[in-house]
């Protein structure tokens, strides 16, 4: 008698070393009970896409990051034709991006604000926010002339920091 014509009864005695057969296909052992975490998960992710003010800064960060990474790619993608050229056409387009997904995801305002007011109000927003960066580099390099180029790397980035701070305070409290 082979596997196939051996009684249900008589295979599935054995603990664990054959799976039970039915016909020509085998029977599937149940799946494992669900995880314990799942409603915890589920919580969190339910609090993750709220309107609280630390998911939407979660969110307001991965937005600039992902608008980030859209610049780099831009940039190095048309830096051939020329580095102004690069930077302008990349700003331009990250912020776009950025004010879009802000208005969406961030903000959950897609039904509140329209496209053109969240492109002027955040390109806005995103300008001065360029005016600031480029006036603290300015002033670093009056008052503090030989300063390396890593020093003036992060003090960009501690800037860009805190003009991404307001930005998300007047965009979450004055716009959306």
């Amino acid at each position: 008698m082979t596997v196939l014509e051996t009684p249900r009864s008589a295979v599935s005695h054995v603990a664990g070393m054959f799976t039970p057969w039915i016909g020509p296909y085998p029977v599937l052992a149940p799946s494992p009970p669900a995880p314990v975490l799942r409603p915890q998960v589920d919580r969190a992710l339910t609090y993750l896409r709220g309107d609280h003010a630390l998911p939407q800064l979660i969110r307001f960060a991965l937005v600039g990051g992902f608008s980030n990474v859209a610049y780099v790619l831009l940039f190095f993608a048309m830096h051939g034709i020329g580095p102004l050229i690069a930077n302008v056409a990349g700003s331009v387009v990250s912020t776009i991006i950025a004010n879009e997904l802000h208005r969406q995801l961030t903000f959950h305002a897609a039904d509140r604000v329209t496209w053109f007011t969240a492109q002027w109000e955040g390109g806005g927003l995103a300008l001065l926010g360029l005016g600031i960066t480029t006036a603290g580099l300015a002033a670093l390099g009056v008052w503090a002339p030989g300063l390396g180029d890593s020093v003036q790397a992060l003090a960009v980035l501690a800037i860009t920091a805190a003009v991404g701070g307001m930005r998300f305070l007047a965009l979450r409290g004055l716009v959306f």
